[in-house]
């Protein structure tokens, strides 16, 4: 029987919605630092070329500037997340078109600009790789030489050739697998270069003092993490750094990096003045970190009777120039190469490869967008050789509760034929199209929470209102809301007697801060465990009004009561204001809360219906069903609204998304140029959620921010080959792509 809450489970709207939407909210580009420098940045034209020299003494004498730096200007201290491979600002050679050579920092955004027309570069090009499998060759230039010195490197150091990272999962014996297989089926896909598309460009700004005490605004999610990287780059300890917290206008994985946060401290450094530099999309599109392209290849050995037997997986990601912009060097969403299905013998093989190109980071649910897309399209297509209906074929091989995964990891309370079902039902799998040239295609995949640290600290006043002070930069996903939802669910409070206090970087030691689908699993652990260490602190002052034990007493909906005795009540602000009174100061709870691996993971399958033009090869989605192993939901809200943006954001990655690229060089440097889905290419989305109280979140809740997005592509492309008859194999599944296929499809007789 479902536990009925006060709070939890209601629609609350978000405090912050106001102050966004009138234009109220505060972002980095908005701050005004007195005596505020524009940083501008001068980057490399070429994809691969040493640097012969750079004069930069016309810049300098340029009025109104205060600073102009190069490499030489800087310390030879790498920047990254955890591989510090990057340089500040390029030294001796640039590796990609777009990469930061020289800066400027003057008075107003215009005479920066205007240096740095003023700064001769001269470059000697020399041979450059683009295509990742080809940069792992022996013959292939060797993009940096001295890796193996890197900080933050996995070591050994892989002997690759431009390999910076390799990951290897098995289970069984593959090999024996395939000789016991009947039937061996092997496909390779492609997946794009992809953009986040947050509406926000990177911002900062950065103020160094006299003392050299650093202050920065930023729009980003881990600024623990930025001040650690910042403290490495520049040498100085990170007690001299505090971060601020600022608005961020969208993350989508994106906005974890330190971008131009280290080369702003290095110009406000120099000139003695805060500094401002806000990214334009160009820049954005230019030399962001955007979602890394894939080349995946899936063997397969089938039994006759639809069981797969083995399954080996190789995948090579185009990591671009530098390995900077990745937590944790490689993507663990590797390990999804088996799907969510029960595969005795597997092999994995995953590989990060440097490349002349655009430095990639991360985007919403790490590669498993890209491996998805593979996994599921490669379902299809063995289901259709074999002739077993797509949905019958997974409901015989999809993980079932006591399987291990497909790289021998064990889960509980495993529902993914719950949701497999639950879409399929809801769609009308067995019903016939509607019409023709119309087509369904499924997926199912599962995201498991990430881990990490988060602190919280309650404040009670005498009237009863709370202030929740945490360091939480919340990235537009609604996190503070959730978070205030439960401390008034444990303090039988209203949300609105509830306030959010975002704290700076000096608050407390160390958090996380969001990403991973954490936040609801590790801060609202914390927030729940300081909501119960001040609930419990009320129910010892209550303890003493009534004269009785402290396990006799509960708080009811704003009252403490005797159990078993509802006649004799105290208000909980009549606690609170005597404890205030006794202490002269608010009643507070607190807790710092490390999360384990989480032994939980939540399902999410989709059903795609679309219509394909045969004469344009146009793909039009009409229909999206997405079905969702949820936990209990913390608001409904905000939960629907992350599936929507997940679900339209897959649509975007599966049919128009692609950052083109072509000998390193970008095309598309605008949001004229880069589409992303509108209003018009929006289908009906139906939501289907399997509720079960075993999260491992409080409330026993689930997180939902990545999961939606990760399914979408695969479940388009086997729609699309269902309505069309042809298979595409790389993404996006444009109408140019579709009509080829048709075209041939007839040239060989077979329309």
């Amino acid at each position: 029987m479902a536990t009925t809450y006060s709070v939890v489970g209601t629609s609350v709207t978000r405090d912050e919605g106001p102050d966004k939407v009138s234009g109220g909210a505060k972002y980095p580009a908005d701050m005004a630092v007195p005596g505020t420098l524009y940083g501008k940045i001068l980057r490399s034209p070429i994809p691969h070329a040493r640097i012969i020299s750079i004069d930069t003494s016309k810049a300098r004498a340029f009025p109104g500037v205060h600073a102009v730096l190069t490499g030489a200007d800087l310390p030879d201290r790498p920047v990254g997340r955890l591989l510090r491979d990057c340089p500040v600002l390029a030294r001796d050679r640039v590796r990609f078109v777009g990469e930061k050579v020289a800066a400027v920092a003057a008075d107003t955004a215009e005479a920066a600009e205007e240096a740095l027309l003023l700064i001769d570069v001269e470059y000697e090009e020399i041979e450059a790789v683009f295509d990742s499998s080809e940069a792992m060759e022996d013959s292939a230039p060797s993009l940096h030489p001295d890796k193996a010195d890197y900080i933050g490197l996995p070591k050994p150091a892989s002997e690759i050739n431009n390999v910076l990272a390799e990951n290897h999962w098995a289970k069984g014996g593959v090999d024996q697998g395939f000789s016991e297989s009947d039937l061996i089926f092997e496909h390779t896909f492609n997946a794009q270069l992809m953009h986040q598309a947050y509406i926000e460009p990177h911002a900062c700004v950065v103020s160094v003092d006299g003392s050299g005490q650093v202050e920065i605004w930023a729009n980003n999610k881990g600024p623990f993490m930025l001040r650690d990287q910042l403290a490495a780059a520049a040498g100085i300890p990170k007690d001299q750094i505090t971060l601020y917290p600022c608005n961020i206008g969208g993350d989508f994985g994106g906005k974890g990096s330190f971008m131009d946060v280290p080369l702003c401290y290095f110009l406000s450094l120099h000139a003695g003045r805060p500094v401002k530099m806000v990214m334009d999309y160009i820049q954005e599109l230019l030399a962001g970190n955007p979602r890394h392209p894939a080349k995946i290849t899936l063997k397969t050995g089938m039994k006759k009777d639809g069981r797969i037997w083995a399954r080996q997986a190789h995948v090579v990601f185009n990591s671009g120039a530098y390995g900077a912009f990745k937590p944790r060097v490689y993507l663990g969403g590797a390990d999804h190469l088996g799907g969510a299905y029960q595969i005795p013998n597997v092999n994995i093989d995953s590989y990060m490869v440097y490349t002349n190109s655009v430095p990639c980071g991360h985007m919403r649910a790490p590669a498993k967008p890209q491996v998805h897309f593979a996994v599921e399209s490669h379902m299809d297509m063995i289901a259709a050789e074999m002739g077993i209906d797509a949905y019958q074929f997974r409901l015989i091989n999809v993980i079932k509760p006591g399987d291990t995964t497909p790289i021998g990891k064990e889960f509980q309370e495993i529902r993914a034929e719950d949701t497999l079902r639950g879409a399929a039902e809801a769609a009308g799998w067995d019903k016939p199209r509607s019409g023709p040239n119309i087509g369904r295609g499924m997926a199912i995949s599962d995201q498991p929470p990430g881990s990490g640290q988060s602190s919280a600290r309650l404040a009670m006043d005498a009237d009863g209102n709370v202030d929740l002070h945490m360091s939480l930069f919340d990235t537009g996903t609604g996190a503070h809301t959730i978070l205030r939802q439960v401390v008034a669910e444990v303090l039988t409070i209203p949300v609105e007697n509830v306030r959010m206090v975002i704290e700076d970087t000096n608050a407390v030691e160390f958090d996380s801060g969001s990403g991973g689908s954490r936040v609801t699993y590790t801060s609202g652990q914390a927030v729940l465990g300081a909501a119960n260490d001040l609930r419990g602190k009320l129910i010892s002052r209550a303890s003493e009004l009534f004269e009785s034990d402290e396990d006799q007493v509960e708080l009811v909906s704003g009252s403490f009561v005797i159990k078993g005795d509802a006649s004799r009540t105290v208000t909980l602000q009549e606690v609170t204001s005597q404890a205030v009174t006794d202490t002269h100061g608010p009643i507070e709870g607190q807790l710092t809360y490390t999360s384990p691996t989480s032994e939980v993971t939540g399902f999410s399958a989709q059903v795609a219906e679309v219509e394909v033009d045969p004469e344009t090869g146009q793909v039009k989605v009409l229909k999206i069903v997405t079905a969702h192993d949820v936990g209990t939901v913390l608001n409904p809200l905000t939960h629907q609204g992350q599936i929507e943006g997940g679900v339209i954001q897959g649509l975007g990655y599966a049919l128009m998304e692609e950052i083109s690229i072509e000998d390193g060089r970008i095309s598309t440097l605008s949001l004229g140029d880069y589409k992303i889905p509108t209003m018009p290419d929006i289908p009906i989305l139906e939501t289907v959620l399997l509720e079960s109280p075993s999260g491992p979140a409080p409330f026993d809740s689930k997180g939902i921010g990545e999961s939606s997005n990760v399914p979408v592509a695969g479940a388009i492309a086997n729609a699309v080959y269902d309505a069309a008859g042809v298979r595409i194999l790389d993404l996006p599944i444009t109408a140019e792509k579709v009509l080829r296929a048709l075209q041939e499809k007839e040239a060989s007789g077979n329309g």
